[in-house]
Order: C-alpha cells, then structure tokens, then sequence
C-alpha cells in the first residue's frame, strides 16, 4: 500500500503539478499575507470535537455533532419537531465542532503553505500538534464517521446531508501529501492520519449516510466526490480515486449541467448566485485531483458538448460583473460573493487563459466572513499549485 501511494503521489504531481512559473505567479500576490497568518498559527493549540459538546448530541464528545442550517422552531408548536425555511440559517444552531474543523483546516492550509513558500521547517512541525489532536490521540480525536451530522430537532440525531461538513478536511489531507512528499511529515504522523482517513473512507462509502450523500443529485453529490477523491490520493485508494473519476463523467456532468454550462438545480435554490459558485468550485477541484495526462476531466466532454470550461464561461461574466446575474438574488448573503475562487486560479494554471487569473486577482483571497468560509473549503491555492 505504501508503494502504491508514493507513486499515486509521483503521478499526481508530475501530471498535474504546474510549472515553476505558474506557482510563483500564483504565489505573489498571497505571499505576504500566508506568512503572516502562519507566524499567527505558530503559537496556536489544538482544538477539537472534544473541546466543546452540547446535551442535543446523541453521541460522546468524540463525535462531530452539527446541526441543519435552515431547520427552525415551528411557531405553531416550539416545543415539537423544527421546521424547515430554506437558505435562512438559524444563528442558534451548535456550530462549535464546524468552526474547529474550519480553524483546523485553516491552520494547516495556512502552516503548508507556509512551508512551500520558505521551506522554514518551523511551520511543517507546527502541523503536527494539530493533525495528532484530531486523527491519533485517543484523548482528542475525532471519531472516522458523521453519524450526527446536520440533525434537526425532533426529526433526525443526523443525516447524510451532514457530511458536507468534512469538505474542511480536503485541505488537510492535501496539506499532508505534500509534507509527506516533501520528507517532513514524521511517519508515525504520516501512518496514524492516513489510517484515520481510511477508515472514514469505508464509513463514506458503506454506511447509509454516506451512500445517500454519494447519491445526492445536486452540490452534496459533488461535495462528497470531492472529499472521497481527496482523502482516497492519502489514503491510497484506487478503487475509490476511479470511482469518483466515473461520477464526475457518467454522472455530474450530464446529469447537473446544463448545455449551456449553468446548473439548473442551483439556480432553483434561494440563494441561485452562491450555490453554483459552490457547485463549480466542487467541480473544479474534482478535475484538479483527479486529472493526469492519460485522463484530463478538465478537457473531458460529454457527447452533448457539457465540459469544465462551458460552466466556466457560463459563470464568468456575473463575477466579473454580478449586476448582470440574470436570476434571483440569494436570500442571505448576496453581498458577499464572489471572492477569489478556486476555479479560477485552477482553470487558469491548466488553461493557461489569463482571463482567468486576471477575474481571480482582484477578489478576497483571505475572506473571513463565516458563511463564506464554510463554503469556500479550497481556500490555499499554493498547497495545490504551488
């Protein structure tokens, strides 16, 4: 198994990997400001699921909990089951497990990237505080499953839904490829986290939540590719790599997009604008994932002419311009999109389009508005392009 990854790991980056010239453009403008949120991050503890716990969990204080952002107390009946009000988030929710998954994701991003940019060891062995807490000390750690995610009071202790939450962790296993690539990531770190993500990996696609959520027909169905397909590169799945491979062909593509590269079951959402932001940079990080040179998915057509780059100039002009969006404003959170998208930055290191990079310049590359951060999961370009 360990040969297997290391030369998934080879092939990965000698497929996908940009040029030295590509990196450094990438890099200049984040540059300055990933250092100094890493020099932050060097002094910061870990901080897991077990740090914080709520009596509406059914499981122990090793189990994720998170609860359904747009379910409500029923007026007619506070006491009875909630009820749901689409794209509006309750703020009385338990968030506490979310935003410690996000602060680890972000910490990790931040200190690799960090590390590629210096090659300063000092941000590589700040990592493993963090990767410990939560994959290998048994004091801390999260337990490999989301049996309680997103649960609705009075309907469900949780759901499949639930495991969008753990899109925060693809960065953390890409983080780890390339300390682990980069000969810096302690093996005894390297075996106990790819352990742990094995296992989640046979939770995701044997247990009926993740098997619901790998067939969800919208932005859930593409979230869990995307996770699966991350944590299988760790983890050395090749069954799972192919089969996240198939969905994006036979199923994503010709099943979410249109022909003229919008997402239909987007834009029927109330919040149209942001959720096929989210879906195309889902879609967008399959492609980097999962291409090589034998199999490029950011070159792949269906044989109705739907491929990467049609959702890309079908989006295109309302981030440069949103006053154009044709289509109903987002219920919450309207002012707030877009920022600088990984799509763009992806697209551009593979098309080589600069009017990619020129779109994705100006825009936020740090946002820290909360629900913006929970739906921008590839926040680091410079662990994926670098």
């Amino acid at each position: 198994m360990k040969s297997f990854h290391i030369i998934l790991i080879a092939a990965l980056l000698a497929s996908c990997s940009p040029s030295g010239q590509v990196g450094k453009k990438v890099a200049a403008p984040l540059k300055d400001k990933v250092l100094q949120l890493a020099e932050a991050n060097l002094a910061e503890k870990p901080v897991t699921v077990t740090a914080a716990s709520t009596d509406r969990s059914s499981g122990s204080i090793h189990d994720f909990y998170s609860e359904g952002d747009y379910w409500w107390p029923n007026p007619e009946d506070p006491d009875g089951p909630y009820i749901r009000r689409d794209g509006e988030t309750n703020p009385d929710n338990f968030v506490a497990h979310r935003h410690a998954m996000v602060r680890f994701s972000q910490i990790v991003g931040n200190l690799t990237s960090a590390y590629l940019l210096t090659g300063q060891k000092k941000y590589a062995e700040a990592v493993v505080p963090h990767v410990k807490a939560w994959f290998i000390d048994p004091e801390t750690m999260m337990n490999p499953n989301l049996l309680y995610a997103q649960a609705i009071k009075g309907v469900t202790p949780g759901r499949g839904i639930g495991i969008i939450d753990t899109i925060h962790l693809i960065e953390v296993s890409q983080s780890l490829i390339r300390l682990h690539e980069a000969g810096v990531l302690p093996q005894d770190v390297y075996e106990g986290s790819r352990k742990w993500f094995a296992d989640y990996l046979d939770w995701l696609t044997t247990h009926k939540n993740g098997v619901d959520e790998m067939n969800a027909k919208n932005n859930h169905g593409t979230c869990w590719a995307l996770q699966a397909a991350s944590f299988a590169q760790y983890a050395g799945r090749q069954d799972i790599v192919d089969l996240c491979k198939d969905r994006y062909k036979n199923i994503f593509l010709p099943t979410q997009m249109a022909t003229d590269g919008s997402f239909p079951q987007e834009l029927a959402r109330t919040k149209p604008y942001g959720y096929s932001l989210f879906n195309l940079d889902a879609m967008a990080g399959l492609c980097q994932i999962l291409s090589t040179k034998e199999d490029d998915l950011w070159d792949y057509t269906t044989p109705d002419g739907k491929n990467m780059r049609k959702a890309i100039e079908f989006i295109l002009p309302y981030i440069k311009d949103k006053s154009a969006w044709p289509y109903a404003h987002d219920v919450m959170y309207w002012d707030e999109w877009p920022v600088a998208h990984p799509t763009l930055i992806f697209a551009w290191a593979r098309y080589k389009d600069d009017s990619y990079y020129e779109a994705w310049l100006p825009f936020d590359h740090f946002p820290t508005n909360e629900e913006v951060v929970r739906n921008l999961p590839l926040r680091n370009p410079v662990i994926w392009l670098y």
